[in-house]
């Protein structure tokens, strides 16, 4: 049989009942916005962070761009990132008006190379933001030495739950940022069934503004102290992620359990497949298994013949994009994020896969590489 990518289906069996009973309290409630689900997801997923606030909104998207309005990035500032990442990371700095600038990655974790951003920063650097990417938390304590005090926005959208030890303690994708963003995208760890974000901080006057700026710019009816957005996190979406979210540790850990299997029987491949590299300071909760791979587009196809569901994540790194060739970057500048685009593939690794399968996708690469 076929082996997805990722099989939702297999999800839902399991919590059928449970997300079911959730979404009808809602329904039968027609508390359809702002609902009391969304409070008390918005508390727990502030537990789970270790932070004291969470604010829940329309999409990771938005987590992102609300974040930046609320430390002002704006017209003629900066904001710096990674290259290689989802679109919207950079796009909500276009978006609101700022100007993205890149830096490099680490070509083992993927994630952006803190020893390359203090060369970025200038007087119109309004921001950071690291992404930890594939479900691995980027190396925020040196991101923000770095970034010599400028506010750092953590893009968690693939990490929730993760986890890295900073200064010899354990802190929380979210936790450790000025503001961290959520997504939960019904592909991620904790995925709604449809769009959904949250954006967490342990700043209080931050936390109003996020509140206001998600409502229009107000916290009262009718009045608005400045220009926001509609962006709020539906109810019905914040009642399948609450009945959800006690079973995303047992998800997490079993990632983590195929993520190991994966490299116990592929890692003898170097240098042809290079399996992914998570070190001690970190708990990832693997939302991509990603292999670096020779003749990676070849490697594709040939799983594709055999039914088993890959993705590159991604195939061209954001500062070649079309949309931001005004910005002057070209080939070659970091090279690091272009040789990852030519090498990555990500694996099946969802909680609901079988041995039985993982052993026929570790076969098939095996046999494309002739071992």
């Amino acid at each position: 049989m076929p082996i997805p990518l990722l099989d939702l289906r297999a999800q839902h069996a399991t919590i059928k009942n449970d997300v079911l009973r959730a979404l009808m309290g809602v329904v039968d409630a027609q508390t359809f916005i702002l609902g009391e689900p969304v409070s008390r997801f918005e508390a727990a997923v502030a537990s789970l962070s270790h932070v004291k606030h969470a604010i829940g909104c329309a999409n990771g998207t938005d987590a992102i761009l609300l974040a930046l309005r609320a430390l002002d990035a704006g017209r003629g500032d900066e904001v710096i990132t990674t290259p290689f990442t989802f679109f919207a990371t950079a796009g909500a700095i276009y978006n609101v008006g700022a100007k993205p600038v890149f830096v490099d990655i680490d070509p083992v974790t993927f994630n952006i190379d803190p020893a390359k951003i203090a060369a970025a920063v200038t007087p119109k650097t309004k921001a950071v933001i690291p992404v930890d990417l594939f479900g691995q938390m980027a190396p925020l304590e040196q991101v923000a030495l770095s970034a010599r005090g400028i506010p750092m926005i953590e893009d968690a959208a693939q990490s929730i739950g993760a986890r890295r030890s900073i200064d010899g303690e354990w802190r929380m994708a979210g936790e450790a940022a000025t503001i961290g963003t959520f997504s939960f995208f019904p592909s991620k760890n904790l995925g709604g069934y449809g769009d959904g974000g949250m954006m967490v901080t342990q700043d209080d006057a931050i936390a109003r503004r996020l509140v206001r700026l998600r409502t229009h710019g107000g916290v009262k009816t009718y009045f608005h102290e400045e220009v926001g957005f509609n962006s709020r996190l539906d109810t019905l979406q914040a009642a399948v992620l609450e009945a959800k979210l006690p079973h995303l540790a047992a998800w997490s850990a079993k990632r983590r359990e195929h993520a190991a299997y994966y490299s116990a029987g592929l890692s003898d491949l170097a240098p042809d497949v290079r399996t992914p590299v998570v070190g001690p300071e970190n708990e990832s909760i693997y939302n991509q298994y990603t292999i670096r791979a020779a003749r990676r587009d070849a490697l594709q196809n040939h799983l594709k013949n055999l039914g088993i569901g890959t993705a590159i994540y991604y195939p061209l790194p954001l500062h070649l994009q079309p949309c931001f060739a005004y910005l002057g970057y070209r080939r070659g500048q970091f090279p690091e994020a272009e040789r990852a685009s030519d090498e990555v593939l990500s694996l099946p690794v969802y909680p609901e896969l079988s041995g039985a399968q993982q052993d026929e996708v570790i076969a098939a690469v095996r046999g494309f590489y002739g071992r």
